[in-house]
């Protein structure tokens, strides 16, 4: 299966900066966010997020803008649960948490090469060594990661489109269960390829 690379050409400001201080800031972002639980101080992170994806131009904007396509169907989800349950508020907070947390994240792979962000988390595991952890793993991990969340995304709008091609209704919780399925398959076909060509390097570790 093929897999796709997520860094923009684009050249913009935030290419220059290290990936490991901007792995960084995403995760102090996200933690302080999710931690507060606050639907003002999640809106104004969109707002940043907004305005970081803005300041390189409209190219830049755009081709951020459509990095989100991927979280239509979770955000569905959120809305049709929070809707039944009677929690819309609650709804919003989770889905401007969640636009928040990809956003950044997203802004990262699209400003960062992925060896960059995979030495920095190796980096960054590095000292578990000491209790046997693999850190190349980690690396190899969020290459992975990184690499087929578009993979995955666009499965599930396929999923969608045909749900749509053969139902009247809205697309819902359904076409969940193919999705994971076809994770799940993705990921057995990934773990043969890796035993075929050895394994991870343990030179590396």
């Amino acid at each position: 299966m093929a897999m796709l690379s997520l860094t923009s050409e684009q050249v913009t400001p935030y290419h220059r900066w290290p990936a490991g201080p901007k792995l960084l800031a995403v995760c102090i972002v996200t933690a302080v966010m999710f931690s507060a639980g606050s639907i003002i101080l999640s809106g104004i992170a969109c707002l940043l997020l907004f305005g970081l994806y803005a300041v390189p131009g409209r190219a830049f904007l755009r081709e951020g803008v459509r990095g989100f396509r991927v979280l239509w169907p979770f955000l569905a989800l959120i809305a049709l649960w929070h809707g039944i349950t009677g929690t819309p508020l609650a709804g919003v907070g989770v889905a401007l948490q969640l636009l928040a947390a990809v956003g950044f994240a997203n802004l990262v792979t699209m400003t960062s090469r992925l060896d960059d962000l995979a030495d920095a988390v190796t980096r960054a595991a590095s000292p578990l060594r000491r209790l046997g952890v693999r850190p190349h793993r980690f690396g190899l991990a969020l290459a992975l990661v990184v690499r087929f969340t578009p993979v995955l995304g666009a499965r599930g709008a396929q999923l969608a489109e045909a749900w749509r091609a053969r139902a009247p209704r809205r697309v819902g919780w359904q076409v969940l269960a193919p999705l994971a399925l076809a994770a799940i398959d993705d990921a057995d076909h990934v773990a043969e390829a890796l035993r075929a060509r050895g394994g991870i390097d343990a030179s590396k570790e």
